[in-house]
C-alpha cells in the first residue's frame, strides 16, 4: 500500500505537472483567470487521466510498440470526447468559458506523457493511483493559480467581491499576469519540495 501512495503523493508534490515538471502550461495559461474554470479544466484533466491510464496500462502488453503512440491517442480522444460532451449537456456555461481547452486534453503533454511514461510500463492498480496523484496535483495548482489571478486581477474569490474599496491590477488576469503568477509560485514550490525532501 505504501508504494501506492507514493504513486499518488509523487503527482501532487514530488513531481506535480505544473510546479515541477512545467507540463500542461497552455491551458494552464488560458483558463485559470477564475477559480470555476480553474477546477473545471482540473477535474476533466483527471477523468482523462484516470480513465486513459487504467486502459492503457491495461491493454499495454496487445499494442505494438511501433503503433502505441497513435493508439495512446485514440484512448485519451475517447474519454476527452466523454468529458466534452458530459460538460455541454450538464455544465454549458463552464464548456462555453473553457472552450477550445477541452478538446485539447488529446494532446496534453501531461496525459500523454503519463500513459507513454507510467501507464504503459505499469499494472493497472499503479496506473490508477499515478492518474489520481497527477490529476489532483494539476488540478490543485491550477486552483491556487486561478485564486490568485481572481483575486488580483478582478477583486473576486469565487465571482463574490472580496473587499469593495480594492483596485484590482486588470494585468493579473492577462498572459503577462498568468506568467508572473505561475513563475512566482514555480520559484516558491521548487524551493519549499526541496527543502522538504533534502531535509
Amino acid at each position: 500500500m505504501k508504494k501506492f501512495f507514493h504513486e499518488l503523493n509523487k503527482g501532487i508534490f514530488i513531481e506535480n505537472p505544473t510546479f515541477r515538471l512545467a507540463l500542461g502550461l497552455c491551458p494552464t495559461l488560458a483558463v485559470s483567470t477564475s477559480i470555476v474554470n480553474g477546477f473545471g479544466m482540473g477535474i476533466a484533466a483527471t477523468f482523462v487521466l484516470l480513465g486513459s491510464n487504467v486502459i492503457v496500462s491495461s491493454v499495454r502488453d496487445f499494442i505494438p510498440k511501433k503503433i502505441r503512440i497513435p493508439c495512446f491517442i485514440v484512448i485519451i480522444a475517447t474519454f476527452v470526447t466523454i468529458v466534452e460532451l458530459v460538460m455541454k449537456a450538464y455544465f454549458p456555461a463552464l464548456s462555453k468559458s473553457l472552450g477550445i481547452f477541452v478538446p485539447l486534453i488529446v494532446v496534453n503533454c501531461v496525459v500523454l506523457g503519463r500513459a507513454e511514461a507510467f501507464a504503459s510500463r505499469h499494472g493497472v492498480v499503479k496506473s490508477i493511483f499515478d492518474g489520481l496523484g497527477m490529476g489532483i496535483g494539476f488540478t490543485l495548482a491550477l486552483v491556487l493559480i486561478s485564486a490568485i489571478r481572481e483575486a488580483f486581477g478582478n477583486g473576486t474569490i469565487l465571482g463574490l467581491v472580496i473587499v469593495r474599496s480594492f483596485e484590482p491590477a486588470l494585468i493579473f488576469i492577462l498572459a503577462p499576469g498568468a506568467l508572473l503568477v505561475i513563475g512566482v509560485l514555480i520559484g516558491i514550490v521548487n524551493y519549499m519540495t526541496d527543502r522538504c525532501y533534502t531535509a
